[in-house]
């Protein structure tokens, strides 16, 4: 029995394993192929669970990052200064194999073993998995110029982290960023007017000198950026910019200011202007947005994983919370509408568990499936999980009362951290927008996705009725457009029950099932949790 704090106060959660009490995950992991990353995995879940880890997130996010333009004697340094736990995170996160794991291991199931080191590390510092994984998405970008990957190579696949600001040649690992959106334009980058002027051929590869200005650069104290820039001869192309040209000189890419951003706190976002910034091509000519939509496809995976780790560690703190604090003379926990609310959580954040997971397991596969199942459901992943993120930490928020609107708690943050992933790799619109592209542009994976979902939804009647109606729907296609958001909603819906009935347990599933596609469910959460013993659904949610 958990003990009453004399002033019914809760302690703060720390010194818990994030791993081995988050039974689905580990379940995930299992089914994934991923049982040789179990021991590795342990280790990190034990350390991200640390209360020295757990401070270190808090400090990385209470003390921002700081612009340094000029030095004491004027010289342009554009430099950003962190707070040593922002190096404490970016460390954790090189080990653990945020930065490259998928790319240099050929195993397939390394997607799953990077996706559950991924949920685990957002649950106590997301801001550096920004940089972290961009230079994971990088990669494969980066492996189409020759001459520029026998140097980057050993730079990318190292796990010891490197925060000097040195040319490359001095560094004994690299982090790569992004420079893509402009002021004008924001998604739409055919609109974007940063030029890029032949310069010559070099050791790296065709060079360019690169002037404009990027509204989101993130992170600016990455080793190097890919770039979106129009060269004079065809269209927009991308390049690889470094921060040190490979001379040594300092590269023209002036840090105009840093981002006074809601949350993501830790991390440097920043508006730059390009000076003739050295730069290389990677790719083809005129085929930039085409490049950086391929890398978008690994980040938006990502996001919707991160999605789902803030709504898993706002799950266990309201948990925490609820079975520590008494009111009318029983645990929070135990009060019939409070059950009710984290049972319809728990449900939730599973399903969004799962979603991202099995869909990491997918990225290693070139099965023709899995390719659809990529194609179409990760945009309406990234959609539905950093979308319900947001809601999801401020019912969280509740629980905890006036408790939870403080800073000095960890809800705050959670909340402040959700809106960025929907925002970041394209918005809600974006993404069911692109759901809809996919499956108009490649009607066989769509067929083949719906296939697959029928073969598990004709166990459940209301859902086999779904996938009927989405079939009916894409027989429509000129309607699709102005109700994006609907079909993605029940596309994710659909994806998600499915994967209910296949990996969770039959009370779980069946709530599932008959909770969200009840004409009650969708106000609020808790409104309609699919059951009416709630108090069982929690019980192996958390075995902490």
């Amino acid at each position: 029995m958990i003990g009453i704090h004399p002033d019914n106060q809760v302690p703060a959660l720390e010194d818990y394993n994030l791993y081995t009490s988050d039974p689905a995950l580990r379940r995930a992991v299992q089914r994934g192929g991923a049982q040789w990353r179990d021991a590795e995995l342990l280790r990190q879940g034990a350390q991200y669970g640390a209360a020295d880890t757990l401070r270190a997130g808090d400090e990385a996010n209470r003390h921002a990052p700081e612009l340094e333009i000029y030095s004491p004697i004027g010289e342009r340094i554009d430099q950003v200064r962190f707070h040593p736990a922002w190096h404490q995170m970016m460390a954790l996160a090189r080990r653990n194999g945020i930065c490259n794991l998928p790319q240099f291991d050929p195993r397939p199931s390394a997607w799953v073993a990077y996706g559950a080191t991924l949920y685990m590390h957002c649950q106590v510092e997301a801001g550096s998995t920004c940089p972290s994984t961009m230079t994971k998405a990088g990669i494969p970008l980066l492996r189409r110029n020759a001459e520029l990957w026998r140097v980057l190579e050993p730079l990318l696949a190292a796990t010891d982290y490197d925060a000097r600001d040195l040319p490359l040649s001095g560094k004994r690992s690299i982090t790569v960023g992004m420079g893509m959106t402009e002021k004008q334009g924001g998604s739409d980058l055919r609109t974007n007017t940063t030029a890029a002027t032949p310069a010559g051929s070099g050791a790296w590869g065709d060079e360019f000198l690169i002037n404009g200005h990027k509204w989101f650069f993130s992170a600016p104290m990455c080793d190097g950026h890919l770039v979106l820039a129009r060269a004079e001869e065809g269209g927009q192309t991308c390049f690889f910019v470094p921060r040190w040209r490979p001379d040594g000189r300092k590269n023209g890419v002036h840090i105009l200011r840093l981002k006074d951003k809601l949350g993501d706190r830790s991390n440097s976002s920043s508006e730059v202007e390009f000076h003739d910034a050295w730069g290389v091509r990677v790719g083809e000519a005129g085929r930039g947005i085409a490049t950086t939509i391929e890398m978008a496809s690994h980040t938006r995976l990502d996001c919707a994983l991160a999605g789902a780790g803030i709504m898993r560690q706002a799950l266990v703190q309201a948990l925490h919370y609820a079975r520590h604090r008494h009111a009318f003379g029983k645990a929070l926990a135990e009060q019939p509408a409070m059950t009710a609310l984290l049972a319809d959580m728990a449900l939730e954040a599973e399903a969004a568990l799962l979603l991202a997971m099995d869909l990491a397991g997918r990225y290693g596969s070139g099965d023709a499936l899995d390719t659809a199942w990529r194609r179409i459901v990760t945009p309406a992943a990234k959609f539905w999980n950093c979308k319900r993120s947001v809601a999801f930490t401020g019912e969280a928020m509740e629980v905890f009362g006036g408790n939870g609107y403080v800073e000095t708690g960890p809800m705050a943050r959670l909340f402040r951290q959700a809106p960025v992933n929907s925002i970041w790799e394209g918005s809600g619109n974006v993404m069911c927008l692109d759901v809809l592209r996919a499956v108009s542009r490649q009607p066989e994976d769509a067929a083949r996705l719906l296939e697959d979902l029928q073969q598990t939804a004709s166990q459940a009647p209301p859902l086999a009725a779904q996938v009927e109606g989405l079939r009916a729907a894409l027989e429509r296609p000129g309607q699709l457009e102005p109700q994006a958001r609907r079909f993605a909603q029940r596309l994710v819906l659909t994806v998600q029950a499915c994967l209910m009935l296949r990996h969770a347990g039959s009370r779980a599933a069946g709530a599932f099932i008959a909770s969200r596609f009840s004409p009650d469910w969708g106000a609020v959460l808790g409104a309609d949790c699919g059951t009416n013993d709630p108090a069982a659904l929690l019980h192996d949610v958390w075995a902490a």
